[in-house]
């Protein structure tokens, strides 16, 4: 790796088109930022999109298959749509420690994003380790391509991108995680569980990064932080909050309901429920 420069060094992470490389690579920059070996500051071009591996194919969410998630198929399937996640979130983690690199921010903050990142290539090795148990990889199943849309979404404001990334997006994952691993337990497989209870114990620093930053740019820039919230996620989030939320695990990470219990009633249907 030629990179002197945080910037430089993120850019490669994203242009890295091999997933395991991927998570590798992000592993060597997180620890050469922790050692001094990068420099803040510097800018450089962004790609629009990260490169990816030729498998999985990447289909429309609405085309992706059904699945139930039940028998070791099942299993195989949360585990792969897990990995998945977690290589975008690499991504986005860089993405965001390197687009914004010009910022005005204090280094604590590149430090944050560049630990995200870190753990994101944590998780997907982990969860590559899970399906290599049941015989599986990683690009045996198609995937979604849903995700980067965020990204793309929010590549020009970085409050922007602090709200919809780590404080919708990760913030969903507090909310889903534990039934998967009651899922798994259940199943037996208490292996791949206990990678999920990493997982969910380590976003909610993630979550509680992307609170504390979004809560320091809004005193910056003399914004309510709420208000901000709520503007910038109608403005570029494509979908609505869904319930039930974690609210515990809401408020450990420092994100309370009235960020995001609003936007999901604003969602709801305005007439009576429908019953049958």
């Amino acid at each position: 790796m030629g990179a002197t420069s945080l910037a430089e060094a993120a850019r490669e992470v994203l242009l890295c088109g091999d997933a395991d490389e991927k998570a590798r690579l992000a592993r060597i920059v997180a620890a050469r930022w922790r050692a001094g070996g990068l420099v803040p500051g510097a800018t450089v071009a962004m790609p629009d999109r990260p490169n990816r591996p030729a498998r999985p194919a990447l289909l429309l969410p609405r085309d992706m298959p059904r699945r139930t998630f039940k028998g070791e198929r099942g299993r195989v399937a949360l585990l792969h749509s897990l990995a998945h996640i977690e290589l975008n979130a690499i991504d986005l983690a860089f993405d965001l420690a390197g687009r914004f690199a010009g910022e005005d921010m204090p280094r604590a903050f590149f430090d944050d994003w560049v630990a995200v990142g870190d753990d994101e290539a944590r998780h997907f090795a982990m969860l590559q380790a899970r399906l290599a148990a049941h015989g599986a990889s990683y690009g045996d199943l198609p995937a979604h391509d849903g995700l980067w849309q965020a990204a793309e979404e929010t590549r020009s404001d970085l409050l922007a991108r602090l709200a919809v990334v780590p404080m919708v997006l990760e913030a969903r994952g507090l909310d889903v995680t534990p039934a998967m691993i009651g899922r798994l337990t259940g199943a037996g497989d208490h292996e791949s569980a206990r990678v999920l209870e990493t997982i969910y114990t380590e976003e909610k620093d993630h979550v509680a990064a992307g609170a504390r930053w979004f809560a320091y740019l809004c005193k910056r820039r003399g914004e309510d932080a709420e208000a901000a919230f709520h503007r910038l996620v109608k403005r570029h989030f494509r979908g609505a909050l869904k319930l039930p939320f974690n609210k515990p695990a809401r408020d450990e990470a420092g994100l309370p309901a009235g960020f995001y219990e609003p936007l999901a009633a604003a969602a709801l249907p305005s007439g009576p429920a429908k019953t049958s």
